[in-house]
């Protein structure tokens, strides 16, 4: 089994700045994609960033050019550098990791408030 540690979420003022972070620990295989979600009070979860092993990106268009993920293979950690934040960014950021070919985890998520 993969536990996933979401940390660094908290409150911030619009147009602010704030960075998650995601570390796995466990049974690692080999952790191929990285992800993170985000859900709202209300609203179902989705997706905001995923990272390959390689490095490829792929964003949301609601985050696109304000966020940016990243990741660190030797400590098993995604990143999320959130800026320029809106208060519709306010949710429960959730990471996500592909272990093996087939095996997904997911964090208990971090709360982000994005105050006006």
């Amino acid at each position: 089994q993969v536990r996933l540690v979401e940390s660094g979420g908290g409150l911030v003022q619009a147009g602010g700045s704030l960075r998650v972070s995601c570390a796995a620990s466990g049974s690692i295989f080999s952790i191929n994609d990285m992800g993170w979600y985000r859900q709202a009070p209300g609203k179902q979860r989705e997706l905001v960033a995923t990272i390959s092993r390689a490095g490829s990106t792929n964003y949301a268009d609601s985050v696109k050019g304000r966020f940016t993920i990243s990741r660190d293979n030797a400590k098993n950690t995604v990143y999320l550098q959130m800026n320029s934040l809106k208060p519709e960014d306010t949710a429960v950021y959730y990471c996500k990791m592909r272990n093996g070919p087939r095996d997904d985890y997911w964090g208990q998520g971090t709360q982000v408030t994005v105050s006006s």
